[in-house]
């Protein structure tokens, strides 16, 4: 991916949403802006700089004033699937105090379009009224899943828009499919009732991945067997 540069004319905003499909993106693109927000090099230049101690800490992800927030693990040791309101009051709680060596506190909030409305709404009041000790990436797949109160208020930046599907996304899609055209509405319960599942960022990979499918189907290119009428 290329290095992202925001120009020294434009104002850098207090939280960025960084969206992609491509998870690696996502994070390149958050480290990026992360360094931008906390980047010492004066007013005339382009931000990143890149040659700065905050942005070599940064880039090396090691700076003391980056906190990544993510959804968790469950009590069986899987990934949560949705981010809950504890941890956005546990920022609001952090984001007063002084950082430790940078201007701001960067926190950069993992798969941020997991977050459920009560999480999102909380928030929403720490955009609303930022303190000058704190900024924000939000990392998501699809930026629709956030509310659109959280929207207006973050600089939306996305990044690698056509990166390539993963292996599950692309399994996902077959699976999916070929119950469609098996033309079984039980074959395709039983496939809903194994997904239940499965989370917004997944889904949206499959629905993706499922697309691209389908355009193989009408090209007559596809191991799915899909009528034109289905």
């Amino acid at each position: 991916m290329e290095v992202m540069r925001i120009p020294a004319s434009e104002r850098l905003s207090h939280a960025y949403i960084a969206a992609s499909m491509n998870e690696c993106a996502r994070q390149k693109l958050a480290s990026t802006l992360a360094a931008a927000m906390l980047c010492e090099a004066d007013a005339a230049q382009s931000k990143p700089c890149g040659h700065c101690r905050a942005c070599r800490k940064t880039l090396s992800g090691i700076h003391p004033d980056i906190i990544t927030i993510s959804p968790g693990l469950d009590s069986q040791g899987r990934k949560r699937r949705e981010m809950l309101v504890d941890q956005v009051r546990d920022i609001a709680a952090t984001a007063q105090v002084v950082p430790n060596e940078g201007r701001c506190k960067v926190y950069v909030i993992e798969d941020a379009d997991t977050m459920n409305t009560q999480a999102q709404n909380a928030l929403l009041k720490l955009l609303e009224e930022p303190p000058e000790s704190a900024a924000f990436v939000l990392c998501v797949s699809n930026p629709e899943l956030l509310l659109p109160t959280v929207r207006s208020r973050c600089e939306i930046v996305r990044a690698n828009a056509d990166a390539e599907e993963s292996d599950e996304a692309v399994a996902d899609a077959l699976e999916l499919l070929s119950a469609v055209a098996s033309d079984s509405r039980s074959k395709l319960l039983l496939w809903c009732v194994a997904h239940e599942g499965m989370d917004s960022r997944r889904c949206a990979a499959m629905l993706r991945a499922a697309r691209e499918k389908l355009a193989d189907v009408l090209l007559g290119k596809s191991e799915v067997s899909l009528s034109s009428g289905r």
